[in-house]
């Protein structure tokens, strides 16, 4: 438990405020959006994978993938209960969405974000809508999520406007990717890097 005050973070790491999120039953919203069309990758190819994760998330320091062995991705990927999708546009990806349904009546949105160039253009509510259908597409009790304040200052708040009700917040510290050599030192120009 932290003391209330100031945390020195350690030279090398990066600290970020995750809110965990969850609905129990799914919302009425549109699923009008014909524009996108939606690709299951049933067993994702690994370097494929690797590299849209980095285009979607590097801005982000999106990094756990990054960490894992062939081996231990693909038990993840090709898992049956767990579902990795691209949002599609003129064939191009353009969205990574991914439900994991491993643990019993719940659901997880493990990952959800975009290409830098189709924020703020629908994809995102194009993506969750099918999120949401997929999730609930199973009988669960919980459809959950985690975003952090390394995430996009709008993550926390389309999440909310989607359904989700925050439930309850943690600190993380982790490697900072950039010195560890998983993402390029430009990544996440908003968060400083502290050698």
């Amino acid at each position: 438990m932290l003391n209330p005050g100031f945390h020195q973070i350690p030279r090398g790491m990066v600290a970020t405020v995750v809110t965990h999120l969850e609905m129990t039953a799914p919302p009425a919203i549109s699923t009008n959006h014909h524009e996108f069309a939606f690709h299951r990758h049933q067993r994702a190819d690994l370097d494929w994978y690797r590299a849209f994760f980095r285009t979607v998330g590097e801005d982000w320091l999106w990094f756990s993938r990054l960490h894992l062995t062939d081996d231990a991705l693909s038990a993840i990927l090709h898992e049956p209960d767990y579902e990795v999708w691209t949002l599609r546009l003129a064939g191009q990806d353009v969205g990574l969405l991914e439900i994991d349904h491993r643990v019993a009546a719940a659901c997880e949105l493990a990952f959800f974000g975009l290409t830098p160039t189709m924020v703020g253009k629908g994809a995102g509510r194009a993506m969750m809508a099918h999120a949401i259908e997929r999730a609930f597409s199973r009988s669960i009790d919980r459809f959950h999520v985690h975003t952090c304040t390394l995430d996009s200052p709008q993550a926390l708040g389309f999440y909310t406007k989607a359904g989700f009700t925050a439930t309850k917040q943690e600190i993380e510290i982790a490697p900072d990717p950039r010195l560890t050599g998983h993402l390029p030192r430009s990544a996440g120009a908003h968060i400083p890097v502290l050698e």
